[in-house]
C-alpha cells in the first residue's frame, strides 16, 4: 500500500540526513493488525458459539460461516479505519504541495496538489477502501449463513443471497457499505489535489454507518440510546486507530513534519478516548446489569474491552510524556513514537477483535422488559399526550444531535475565549444567535417534542420546521466560520492549519455549487416533496435510522439555504441584496402551496405505522395530518418573512451605502457629473443631436470628412 521507492522521494531523504534510519514499508504490519484482530474475534465467537446458537435457535452453519464472519468482520473494521485515517492524514497531517500564493489566497489548498506522502496516503487509504468493499460483498453470504443456520456453500448461491437483499436487514446493511465503499476507493486512486481528500474522508466515515445502525444497540428497548451512543462508539474508533495507522506509515517513511502531524493527531486521540469512554459507558448500561458484568459472557467481554481502552489510553499519554517531546526537538526522530504506536494499535485490534465477538454473543435477558410496540418501534414509551406545556417537561436527551449541539457551543465559547486573549471584538448579537441556535436544537430533539416526534404527525412536522426553518437561521446568524478566521492565526506559509480549513470551507468549488441561488433554492424546495411525496416518508418513519437522517438533512439543508440568503460568514461569491430577494420570493410559493396540499391530502401517510403504536389517547390520524399540514404552512411561512425582512432591510442599507458614496464622490470632484448630467438634459431640451455634440466636443473643429471617419 506504501511503496519505499516513493517513498524515498519525499525531500530526497538519505540515510545520512535521517541519522541512518531506513524508509521501512508498512504493508506487514496492516496485515499484522488485521490478523490480531480477525484471530482474536474468531477465537472468542467460536468459544461461545453454543450460547449464542441456543439463544438464537438456529443451528450450526458450519466452521467457516462460525470462524469467518467474526474474522471477516474484524478484517474489516481495521480496514475501514485504516482507510478513514489515512484519508485523515492526507487532509490534516501532511502538508500538500506548495502553490506560490499561500500568503496572499487564504483558500489557496483549492489548488494545492497532493505531496509525495500525501499521495501515498491517499492511495493507501483507497486502496484499504476497496478491500473493505470486497469484504462487505462477502459478508452478504455470511450474514445469511450465519442467520439461518446453513451451511456457507448453500447461502453463496445466486437465490439465496437475492433472498438476502429482501429479508435480511444486515445484508441490506453491508450492500450499502460495499456501494460506499468501493465508490470511496475508486474515486481516492485518481484524487491527486488537496481538495478531493476532505470529501474522502467524509466518505470513508459514511461507508461504516450502516452497520453501526444494525446489531444487538438497533434493537429491542431503548435502541434509539443504543444506536446512537454505538454509532460515536464505532466513529471516534475509525479515527482513533486509524489515524494512529496512519502516524505509523508516515513516521516509517520518514514523511516530513511529524511533529506536527503527532500534535494534530493527540488532539483527536484525546476527544477520541474520552467519547468512546463515555459512550461505551452509555452502550453497555444499556444491555447489561452490573451484576452481569462477571457472571455472564457477554459481561465479561465488557470488562475486557474496556480494560482494552484504558491501556490503548495510557499508550497515548506515554505519547504526551515521551514522544511529542523529543519529536518537537527533532522531527525525523520518530523512532519512539513507532514501537510505542505499533504496541498501541496491536492492543486495539484486539479491542476490536472482542468488540466483533460481542455482536454474536447475545447479552443477559434484562430484569425488566417493555415488549410494547412503542418500545420495539421507537425504543422507549409513551404515557402522555403532547400539549403546548408538557412538551417541555417531558425529557429524554438525544445522543447524537443533542450531543452535537452542546459540541458546538462548547466550542464557539472557547473561540470567544480565545478571542478575548488576543483583545479582539466580536459582535455580541452572533454569540446571542449561535447559543439561541445550540439550545434550541437540543431542546428540539430531546424535549417532548423529540420524543413524540417518531409517534404522531403533527409533532414530526413541529420538529421537522424547527430543525430546517428556525435552528438554521440561528446557527448562520453566528458566523461561526467568522470566528474560526477571526481567533485562530494562519499557519505558516507550506504548513495550513484551522484557519485556512474555514477559508476552504467559505470558498471551494463544491460550496460555489451548493450556494447557487437555483441549486440551493431547489435543494430546500425538494426535500419537502420527495420526503412528503414519495413512499419515502413511510420508509424513513418506520426505522430509528430514517428518524436519524432526516434530522440531520433538515438541519444540513436548512443551513445551507439560510447561510447564502442570510449569513454573514464568507461566502464563493457575494450576491446582492435584490439578488436574494428575488430567489426568496420565487421559492415562498412552493413553501406555502407546500403546507396547503398537506392540508388536502386524503391519504393518511405512514398510516401503518402510526396505527400499530397503540398510544395511550385516541389519535384521529386524518386530522393529526391536517394539523401537520397547517403548521407547515404556518411555521413555514413565519421564517421566510423574517429573512424577507431581513433582506429588505439589507437592501435599504446597500442603497443607503450607495448613495453615501456617490455624494463622497460628488463632493470630491465638485459635482462634476451632475452639472455634466444637467448639461445633457439642456442640450436634450434643445433638440440637439446628443451623439454629434459629442463628437464636436470630442475632435473640436476638425473637417466634416475627418469627423465622419472618426465617428466611424
Amino acid at each position: 500500500m506504501d511503496e519505499q521507492v516513493v517513498a524515498v522521494s519525499t525531500d530526497k531523504v538519505t540515510d545520512k540526513v535521517t541519522n541512518k534510519t531506513p524508509v521501512r514499508n508498512t504493508w506487514p504490519l496492516y496485515v499484522l493488525f488485521i490478523a490480531v484482530a480477525g484471530v482474536v474475534g474468531a477465537v472468542l465467537a467460536w468459544g461461545f458459539l453454543s450460547e449464542s446458537l441456543a439463544a438464537l435457535g438456529i443451528p450450526d452453519p458450519g466452521p467457516v460461516t462460525t470462524a469467518g464472519l467474526p474474522f471477516l468482520r474484524a478484517a474489516g473494521w481495521i480496514l475501514a479505519a485504516l482507510s478513514a485515517g489515512s484519508f485523515m492524514a492526507s487532509t490534516f497531517f501532511i502538508t500538500p504541495r506548495k502553490t506560490g500564493d499561500e500568503g496572499t489566497n487564504p483558500s489557496y489548498l483549492n489548488k494545492a496538489y497532493l505531496s509525495v506522502d500525501g499521495s501515498i496516503a491517499a492511495r493507501t487509504g483507497a486502496v484499504a477502501a476497496l478491500c473493505f468493499g470486497l469484504i462487505a460483498l462477502l459478508m452478504i453470504p455470511m450474514v445469511m449463513s450465519d442467520l439461518s443456520g446453513q451451511p456457507f456453500s448453500d447461502a453463496i448461491q445466486i437465490n439465496n443471497i437475492m433472498i438476502a437483499f429482501q429479508q435480511v436487514a444486515l445484508a441490506k446493511a453491508w450492500t450499502w457499505v460495499a456501494v460506499f465503499a468501493l465508490i470511496t476507493g475508486a474515486a481516492g486512486l485518481f484524487s491527486k489535489r488537496w481538495i478531493s481528500q476532505p470529501l474522502l474522508l467524509v466518505f470513508s466515515i459514511i461507508m461504516v454507518i450502516p452497520i453501526g445502525l444494525e446489531g444487538h444497540s438497533a434493537s429491542g428497548g431503548n435502541h434509539d440510546f443504543g444506536t446512537n451512543s454505538l454509532l460515536w462508539h464505532l466513529l471516534l474508533m475509525l479515527l482513533w486507530v486509524g489515524g494512529l495507522m496512519a502516524l505509523i506509515a508516515h513516521a516509517r517513511r520518514i514523511g516530513p513534519n511529524m511533529d506536527v502531524a503527532v500534535k494534530r493527531y493527540s488532539i483527536v486521540a484525546t476527544y477520541a478516548v474520552i467519547g468512546m469512554t463515555i459512550s461505551g459507558i452509555v452502550n453497555a448500561l444499556l444491555r447489561v446489569e452490573f451484576s452481569d458484568l462477571f457472571s455472564s459472557n457477554y459481561g465479561l467481554l465488557v470488562v475486557a474491552k474496556a480494560v482494552g481502552v484504558v491501556v490503548v489510553g495510557l499508550f497515548g499519554l506515554a505519547h504526551r510524556m515521551t514522544s511529542i517531546p523529543k519529536l518537537e526537538k527533532n522531527p525525523r526522530n520518530a523512532t519512539v513514537f513507532t514501537r510505542i504506536a505499533i504496541v498501541e494499535v496491536l492492543v486495539m485490534a484486539a479491542v476490536t477483535g472482542i468488540a466483533i465477538s460481542m455482536g454474536r454473543t447475545p447479552p443477559p435477558a434484562p430484569l425488566q422488559q417493555d415488549l410494547s410496540v412503542m418500545a420495539l418501534e421507537m425504543g422507549y414509551s409513551l404515557e402522555k399526550e403532547p400539549t403546548l406545556f408538557n412538551v417541555f417537561t417531558m425529557w429524554r436527551f438525544d445522543l447524537m444531535l443533542g450531543a452535537i449541539g452542546i459540541l458546538m457551543l462548547a466550542m464557539y465559547v472557547r473561540g470567544l475565549v480565545v478571542l478575548r486573549r488576543k483583545a479582539k471584538k466580536w459582535n455580541h448579537l452572533r454569540t446571542f444567535w449561535w447559543v439561541l441556535g445550540c439550545i434550541t436544537l437540543v431542546v428540539t430533539v430531546s424535549s417532548g417534542i423529540g420524543m413524540n416526534m417518531p409517534a404522531m404527525f403533527s409533532m414530526h412536522m413541529i420538529a421537522h420546521m424547527l430543525l430546517s426553518m428556525v435552528v438554521p437561521v440561528f446557527l448562520v446568524l453566528g458566523a461561526p466560520l467568522m470566528l474560526i478566521m477571526e481567533s485562530v492565526d494562519p499557519g505558516e506559509p507550506g504548513r495550513p492549519g484551522l484557519h485556512e480549513w474555514a477559508a476552504v470551507v467559505a470558498d471551494n468549488p463544491l460550496t460555489k455549487f451548493l450556494l447557487h441561488p437555483a441549486v440551493n433554492t431547489i435543494q430546500f424546495i425538494v426535500i419537502f416533496y420527495a420526503l412528503y411525496l414519495t413512499p419515502l416518508y413511510e420508509t424513513m418513519v418506520s426505522e430509528h435510522a430514517g428518524h436519524l437522517i432526516m434530522n440531520f438533512v433538515f438541519v444540513i439543508s436548512g443551513y445551507l439555504y439560510y447561510w447564502e440568503m442570510i449569513g454573514p460568514d464568507p461566502k464563493p461569491e457575494e450576491r446582492t441584496h435584490v439578488s436574494r430577494l428575488a430567489w426568496l420570493v420565487f421559492s415562498m410559493p412552493f413553501h406555502l402551496f407546500f403546507g396547503v396540499y398537506l392540508m388536502q391530502l386524503q391519504v393518511v401517510l405512514a398510516e401503518d405505522f402510526y396505527s400499530q403504536l397503540a398510544l395511550p389517547w385516541p389519535v384521529d390520524l386524518e386530522y393529526d395530518q391536517l394539523v401537520g399540514g397547517g403548521i407547515a404552512w404556518a411555521s413555514g411561512s413565519f421564517p421566510l418573512i423574517i429573512v424577507f425582512g431581513y433582506l429588505f432591510r439589507g437592501w435599504f442599507r446597500e442603497e443607503r451605502t450607495n448613495e453615501r458614496t456617490y455624494e463622497k464622490r460628488a463632493q470630491e470632484t465638485d459635482f462634476a457629473d451632475a452639472d455634466e448630467y444637467n448639461k445633457m438634459l439642456a442640450r436634450m431640451n434643445q433638440g440637439h443631436d446628443l451623439h454629434g455634440d459629442y463628437y464636436s466636443e470630442t475632435f473640436g473643429e476638425r473637417s466634416g470628412e475627418a469627423a465622419r471617419k472618426d465617428k466611424e
